[in-house]
């Protein structure tokens, strides 16, 4: 009769370590359940800057025959998010992470044009479309305007020098291809000779 109480004992232990065992086994994937998801609500924060991007670039006007794809004032953001500081820090960090360019306007004012980096690369090849229809030559400037310039020169200027060096990683580059993008509307000519 001993063995049978010993052996009852036995399997009331084992099922106790085995309710146990499940129940730590039902905490840990409830703990990296919740660490998954704290982990995702991380990653999905957005800035206030980057949501009034989105909004603006939302509200751009699309009409037919203009084919410029969306951009934003700097103006117009700082009138939308009230922490300057904050928003020149997160679209030096957007710039940086190659989401966004920024370009110097040729207006005589002190603004800059914000567009998203997938709309500039857009524009480049809607420009490079249209020249093309046109039997325009020397397009083989913009391949090289996309693969040396727009991916390795964030800065919202370029002087001609460094323009011409970034270039020539893609060929011999001439006259003709600088007034080409300058014609496109890529480049503002500031003192170009």
């Amino acid at each position: 009769m001993d063995s049978v109480a010993e052996s009852s004992k036995n399997r009331k232990r084992l099922r106790q370590e085995e309710e146990q065992q499940q129940k730590e086994e039902i905490e840990d994937e409830e703990t990296s359940s919740t660490d998954q998801t704290l982990s995702l609500v991380d990653s999905l924060t957005f800035s206030d800057t980057m949501v009034a991007l989105r909004i603006m670039r939302a509200q751009f006007p699309h009409i037919d025959k203009v084919s410029i794809q969306p951009f934003i004032l700097h103006s117009q953001l700082y009138s939308s998010v009230k922490d300057r500081t904050q928003v020149d820090r997160e679209l030096e960090s957007m710039r940086r992470e190659k989401v966004l360019r920024v370009f110097k306007l040729n207006t005589g004012q002190d603004d800059h044009a914000i567009m998203f980096l997938d709309d500039y690369l857009t524009q480049v090849d809607r420009v490079v479309k249209r020249m093309e229809e046109k039997k325009q030559r020397n397009l083989e400037v913009f391949e090289w305007f996309k693969a040396h310039v727009i991916d390795n020169k964030q800065d919202p200027s370029i002087d001609d020098q460094e323009l011409r060096l970034l270039l020539s990683h893609g060929g011999k580059v001439k006259d003709e291809h600088i007034s080409l993008l300058i014609n496109a509307g890529l480049l503002v000519c500031s003192g170009h000779k």
